[in-house]
């Protein structure tokens, strides 16, 4: 009976997230993507970390009641995963197979979609959105089971990497689900179509590989690494942190409100008298700092666990650098051919790709 219970969960839990997703109060932000056919800014209704905090309480009150045991998705991790990827296959087929061809063979199609931005319910739901809100309460409630599983198992004895490596994913949670507007900015929403990539990669990637230090070693008894060390991680971490965020809102406060100063960075930018490039501040460093801060956030998360011999959490930092690197070589193709001349310049002015004074 667990294995069918396991496999069923993630189905459960995610129409549970969508339930509240559509139900619980929400802010109509208008984004930065046109509609294809009327030209009009999208609009999308955002609660997310409203939904996240729900569904917290819901895992809390569950386990308090004794209904469902506080580690059950740590128990049925590997049945909850299959569930998992069950969903997103059929998803990314939902979402690719009705519609029309975009012109290149089928396999590109379904990996990368081929509708742009859909919308259900009059955008109520906005299925970008829905699709990193659905990822990112999953991934915070396997981070909830898994380090309760280690608590449950060792008690006082449990490592505190464990507990900081749980914190750390969790304020990187909260504070995507915080900054959602912030995101309408981002490539994936305005560069991505909705297929295999963007919907198997939210519904089964995301939640589970995301958690991956924790699903490696929280059977494991306290680690050996020093105080110093979770510092280290820690503050590795909040650098990345200040870079990526640093930088996304550096970027949004210049896309909404163009001569706002930000940090006390007063905006200067290159125009060619219709397009504009900040060149200062954040944006001044590197032209995709904030994949570098991404990068750093993944070391501090894997290096918090406390098992630094282990190659099974270091997966996740090299994860971000196998996606985010050749994404900033389309991310530069797509922007010389949307700015021309501009984008020349704003290489003359800064001169590294990701890595100051390295890259």
């Amino acid at each position: 009976m667990t294995p069918i219970l396991g496999f069923l969960t993630p189905l459960l839990i995610y129409a549970i997230i969508t339930a509240l997703h559509y139900w619980l109060p929400g802010r109509w932000i208008t984004g930065y993507v046109k509609h294809p056919e009327t030209g009009e800014l999208l609009k999308y209704r955002l609660n997310g970390r409203l939904v996240l905090v729900v569904c917290i309480g819901l895992w809390f009150l569950l386990g308090y009641m004794g209904w469902v045991p506080y580690d059950w998705l740590y128990t049925v991790r590997w049945y909850s995963l299959a569930g998992a990827f069950t969903i997103g296959l059929v998803f990314s087929l939902r979402m690719v197979l009705p519609y029309p061809s975009t012109g290149k063979s089928f396999l590109a199609d379904f990996f990368l979609g081929r509708l742009e931005n859909p919308q259900l319910q009059s955008g109520r739901i906005d299925a970008k959105m829905w699709l990193y809100l659905i990822g990112a309460v999953m991934l915070e409630l396997n981070v909830l089971a898994f380090s309760g599983h280690h608590h449950m198992t060792f008690g006082d004895a449990a490592s505190p990497g464990i507990f900081l490596c749980a914190a750390l994913v969790t304020y990187f949670v909260f504070d995507y689900l915080t900054f959602e507007k912030v995101h309408l900015y981002t490539y994936d929403i305005f560069a991505e179509r909705v297929g295999f990539k963007l919907g198997w990669g939210c519904l089964t990637f995301y939640p589970y590989f995301y958690a991956i230090a924790l699903w490696s070693t929280v059977h494991l008894p306290q680690s050996a690494m020093s105080g110093w060390g979770y510092i280290g991680a820690a503050i590795t971490f909040f650098l990345g942190w200040t870079l990526a965020r640093g930088a996304n809102m550096q970027k949004f406060f210049f896309k909404t409100q163009p001569t706002r100063t930000f940090l006390g960075i007063r905006p200067e930018s290159i125009s060619d008298g219709e397009k504009s490039l900040l060149v200062n501040g954040f944006w001044g460093l590197s032209r995709h700092v904030n994949y570098l801060g991404e990068i750093l956030m993944g070391v501090g998360i894997a290096w918090s666990a406390g098992y630094t011999g282990m190659i099974w959490p270091w997966l996740y930092p090299l994860y971000y650098v196998a996606l985010l690197l050749p994404r900033q070589l389309d991310d530069d193709k797509r922007c010389a051919a949307k700015y021309g001349e501009l984008w020349k310049q704003y290489k003359q002015r800064v001169k590294y790709r990701v890595i100051p004074f390295l890259y």
